[in-house]
Order: structure tokens, then C-alpha cells, then sequence
């Protein structure tokens, strides 16, 4: 297992030190200047650029921006708060935007496995309504048409939650974006781990375990619900990244100071060494979930790390 996770992790960090090149060199070819101001003169502009070391082959840029990375320091800001480090402007950001998606991953995936894993188990008529107008409303209807219908009902009509995101309470502030973020993550879950809970609940294994006179109770424990997990898994990591990066029109509804509303203005200013960073942690978030993953699949099925390379 050990074996098996160390190769794992190997392939992880080549696969970041290849997304850093790609995304270094695709900012380089970007049009425009994070020094777009118009009282600055041509020799102003040039003297930044020399400043930053931004008028230095790529190869080198790129060898310095690495070197640095890897000791912690992400770079300044060029346009969006000048010469603050990037990584004090994430990590201001960055807590609530996490907060509030694992919170929606939270309670959009144990609601979406119990509605799934019930409707598989149990096909009434009542759950499967409600199944049906959940999965059916999550998948179709954006996450911030909902933040719209909660805060048109929940917050102005009612005045139940505040509309804005407020720092002295961020538990309630926070409870209708996690609301509507999270709807369209059980919509999901549900499909999948009803999907896949049926299909297992009619194979082969699970026939034979009920010949054995084996409980429902047993069979359900046992087999459905473990090999039921893992293409759920897979469905959740893409889901948990997109919730970790944070949605952007949510953020902007409820005036959220997350990651996303800071990405959007970078990239609006031409601030390169933010783009450049916050794409790389959205790479990095992705890639280390997927190890997670792999970890995982390991641990729910032996299989996974025997293929021919272990015994």
C-alpha cells in the first residue's frame, strides 16, 4: 500500500511542476500589461517592468517564480493591491470560500446518499416523487437561481437570514449559499448512489449472499453500500473542487469575500502573478483531491493496488 501511494504522489507533483509551465507560459502570451494606468509614461511602465523582473528571458522568470514557490512566496501583486504578497491576499480570501463549500459538500452529500441509497432500497411511490423532483430541480436549475429564490423569500420577505455576507456572523450569513450550493451536489449524489446501489443490489454476489440466508441488514452493510462508494467518489472530488473554488455569481449575490470575486478582479486588471497563483492552487486543490481519491479507492478496495504491481 505504501508502494502504491508513493507512486501516486510522484505522479501528483510532476503533474503540478507540468500545469506551472503550462500556465506560466500561457500568461506570458497574454495580451495587455498589469500596468495599465494612464498617467504612467512608457519610461515609468519599463522601470516596473524591470522592478518585477518581468523584462527577463521566460526561462529565467520561470526559474525564479518556481524557486520561489516552493519556498512559500507566491509573488506581489502588480495591479490589484500593489506589492502585497499574493499569498495574503488568499489568505484572507480563501477561509470563507472554503467554509462555505465544504459546508454545502457536506450537507448536499449525506442528504444526496440518504435520498439515493433510500429510494434504491425502498421504491415507494412517495420517495420516489420526492427523489424525481429533487435530482430532476438540482440538475436543471442553476445553483444561483436558487440563491435568488432564497433570498428573495428567506432573506427580504422574511427577513429570516441577512442577505449580505457578515463577518460578525458568518454561520448565519452563510446559511443560504451553502443552501443553494448544495442542492445541485445531493441532486447528484443521489443519481449516482441510487444508480449505483441498484446495479449492485442485482449482481451476481448479491444474489449468492441472499441464497446464503444472509440478512437484508447484513447484505445492504456489507456489500451494497461499500462497493456502492466508490464511482460516487469519483463524482464527489470534481464536485468538492468546484465548491473549494468557490462560485462566482454566489460569491457576488451575498457579496462573499471569497477566492472567486478576487480571481475575477485579476484577471479584469491584468494582475498576472494573482491569475498565476490562484490557478495553480485550483490545480493543486483538484490534484490533491484526486490523490485523496486514489488513497481511498486503495483503502475501499484492495483491487486498486494490486494490479499486477503488488503482492
Amino acid at each position: 500500500m505504501a508502494r502504491y501511494i508513493g507512486k501516486r504522489v510522484i505522479i501528483s507533483l510532476v503533474t503540478l511542476f507540468v500545469i506551472l509551465i503550462i500556465l506560466f507560459l500561457l500568461l506570458q502570451m497574454m495580451p495587455g500589461s498589469p500596468f495599465n494606468d494612464e498617467k504612467l509614461s512608457a519610461e515609468q511602465v519599463a522601470k516596473l517592468y524591470e522592478k518585477y523582473g518581468l523584462d527577463r528571458p521566460v526561462a529565467e522568470q520561470f526559474i525564479r517564480y518556481a524557486g520561489n514557490m516552493v519556498r512559500g512566496d507566491l509573488g506581489v501583486s502588480y495591479a490589484l493591491s500593489p506589492n502585497t504578497p499574493v499569498t495574503k491576499l488568499i489568505k484572507n480570501r480563501f477561509p470563507v470560500t472554503v467554509m462555505i463549500g465544504i459546508s454545502a459538500m457536506i450537507f448536499g452529500t449525506l442528504a444526496g446518499l440518504i435520498l439515493g441509497f433510500l429510494t434504491a432500497f425502498f421504491r415507494t411511490k412517495p420517495l420516489n416523487l420526492i427523489y424525481n423532483v429533487i435530482t430532476l430541480l438540482g440538475i436543471a436549475i442553476p445553483s444561483y437561481i436558487f440563491a435568488m429564490i432564497f433570498s428573495d423569500y428567506l432573506g427580504y420577505r422574511s427577513g429570516l437570514l441577512p442577505l449580505l455576507y457578515d463577518f460578525r456572523s458568518p454561520v448565519i450569513s452563510s446559511v443560504m449559499p451553502v443552501m443553494a450550493m448544495s442542492l445541485s451536489v445531493m441532486a447528484v449524489v443521489a443519481r449516482f448512489s441510487r444508480s449505483e446501489a441498484g446495479e449492485v443490489m442485482r449482481s451476481d454476489y448479491v444474489l449468492f449472499a441472499r441464497c446464503q440466508g444472509l440478512s437484508n441488514r447484513t447484505i445492504i452493510l456489507k456489500y451494497v453500500l461499500r462497493n456502492s462508494l466508490m464511482p460516487v467518489l469519483t463524482v464527489m472530488a470534481g464536485l468538492l473542487v468546484g465548491l473549494l473554488t468557490g462560485s462566482l455569481v454566489i460569491e457576488q449575490m451575498f457579496s462573499i469575500p471569497g477566492v472567486g470575486g478576487l480571481l475575477t478582479m485579476a484577471i479584469s486588471v491584468n494582475d498576472f502573478s494573482v491569475v498565476l497563483a490562484l490557478s495553480f492552487v485550483y490545480s493543486a486543490l483538484y490534484i490533491a483531491v484526486m490523490l485523496i481519491l486514489d488513497i481511498l479507492y486503495c483503502i475501499i478496495d484492495p483491487r486498486v493496488r494490486l494490479g499486477g504491481t503488488e503482492r
